[in-house]
């Protein structure tokens, strides 16, 4: 084994090792930090760290390979015995060291501070007439605008909600893939001159309602409960 590890240090193999580590590192840190803001779903964070892990073999397979001198890239002189052996236990132990990382950090790749995050869905109109169903896009609109302007909070554009119908059957789901803490869903029902509107926030990780409320108006202030509610 003492060869194997000699021929490590003389193919610097050892170097490339340790710089596609801190270089790996680098790129998770920077995917965690501009993957929410980009509004990407989580699974694109696992696909970058599965391509890193993929890859530490390939690098050091390369680093034992080939060398970079003054010349350029030259194939790195053969020297000693067990050649064969020592390419297989560097194989061996590179991919070990891929499945053991990715076995911690597959499962913990999600979105730091996600606590502070909400995406509204589209309210349903309730209503029978198709035609109310300008007042409630109304009220998501206004919602929104209120809520992009907290800076401490992340919150997914309409554009991204709008495939997703008010009273879905499994929010922890769609939580998921927009990649939020908290759900904000209601609808929308007119009677007459009447507007009944109902909206309720929920944290999809506890299953439990944050907050709920029902306004009652006269489809006259139709401005002012879209104000009320984004309050």
């Amino acid at each position: 084994m003492s060869g194997f590890f000699e021929e490590l240090q003389r193919r610097k193999v050892y170097r490339v090792a340790a710089a596609y580590i801190v270089a790996a590192g680098f790129l998770i840190q920077m995917a965690s930090a501009a993957f929410p803001a980009w509004e990407l779903p989580n699974w694109s964070l696992r696909l970058v760290i599965a391509l890193l892990l993929i890859g530490f073999p390939i690098a050091l397979i390369l680093a034992w390979a080939y060398d970079i001198t003054a010349q350029g890239i030259q194939i790195t002189p053969t020297t000693g015995a067990h050649r064969r052996r020592n390419l297989i236990l560097l194989v061996a132990t590179a991919v070990i060291i891929s499945a053991l990382a990715g076995f911690f950090l597959l499962p913990r790749a999600v979105w730091h501070k996600v606590d502070k995050s909400v995406a509204v869905l589209p309210f349903q109109n309730l209503s029978s007439d198709p035609e109310n169903a300008y007042f409630a896009d109304g009220i998501q609109a206004e919602v929104l605008t209120r809520l992009a302007k907290i800076a401490d909070l992340k919150v997914i554009s309409r554009a991204s909600t709008q495939q997703y119908q008010s009273e879905p059957g499994n929010l922890s789901e769609i939580a998921k893939q927009l990649g939020v803490a908290n759900i904000l869903e209601g609808s929308v029902q007119k009677a007459g001159n009447q507007v009944r509107v109902n909206v309720h926030l929920v944290n999809v990780r506890t299953g439990s309602q944050l907050w709920a409320d029902t306004y009652d108006r006269k489809l006259s202030d139709i401005f002012a409960v879209e104000s009320e509610i984004k309050e």
